[in-house]
């Protein structure tokens, strides 16, 4: 929680890992089941075989962060045999995250995902996810407070295949990679 810019732990972590560099632990890389409990079933897999890498924070460190995502990964497959794809989000509407780490790991890039209606909810001007508000307070009538739905927001949405019929499959669909895009004077 002190390493990311959310300051939230994810709910339905699966697979965590800490980060040490000389030693000292820099923070963590987590994976689990998201945001969407429907998100593998998507891509036509089932709920086991894939998983979303859902925290990378990092307090200052060395090693690039690609490189630890790479070991991650690694580690990952390792322990989860059966698991055939890993899926990321870069949060371009709030953060302006283009996904870098997932670029410079050579992810697939299947484009911008907006958010559906219900996705977040804006409570006494706090963003707040829709699945931490139905795990606060069961629906949006009980929630005691003022509210309304968030505008919607959008993501890049990456891949990273394990499975090599797979990876043909989605390499195909790759899309060119979101750059930022600097204005300069």
């Amino acid at each position: 929680m002190n390493y990311h810019y959310s300051r939230r732990m994810p709910s339905g972590k699966l697979f965590k890992l800490g980060v040490w560099e000389n030693d000292v632990f820099i923070g963590a890389v987590i994976f689990g089941r998201g945001a969407n409990n429907h998100l593998a079933k998507s891509f036509g897999l089932l709920q086991t075989e894939a998983v979303e890498l859902v925290r990378v924070a990092l307090k200052e460190h060395i090693a690039p962060v690609s490189k630890i995502v790479a070991i991650s990964l690694k580690l990952l497959k390792q322990y989860n045999p059966g698991l055939k794809m890993c899926i990321s989000y870069a949060d371009l509407t709030n953060q302006g995250h283009m996904g870098t780490i997932y670029q410079a790991s050579n992810w697939i890039y299947l484009g911008e995902r907006k958010t559906i209606k219900g996705s977040y909810y804006k409570i006494n001007g706090q963003i707040m996810h829709g699945r931490s508000v139905r795990a606060k307070w069961g629906s949006d009538k009980n929630i005691p407070y003022e509210w309304e739905y968030a505008d919607q927001m959008t993501k890049h949405l990456y891949i990273f295949c394990f499975d090599k019929a797979l990876n043909e499959q989605y390499r195909k669909l790759h899309q060119p990679y979101p750059k930022k895009i600097i204005m300069r004077q």
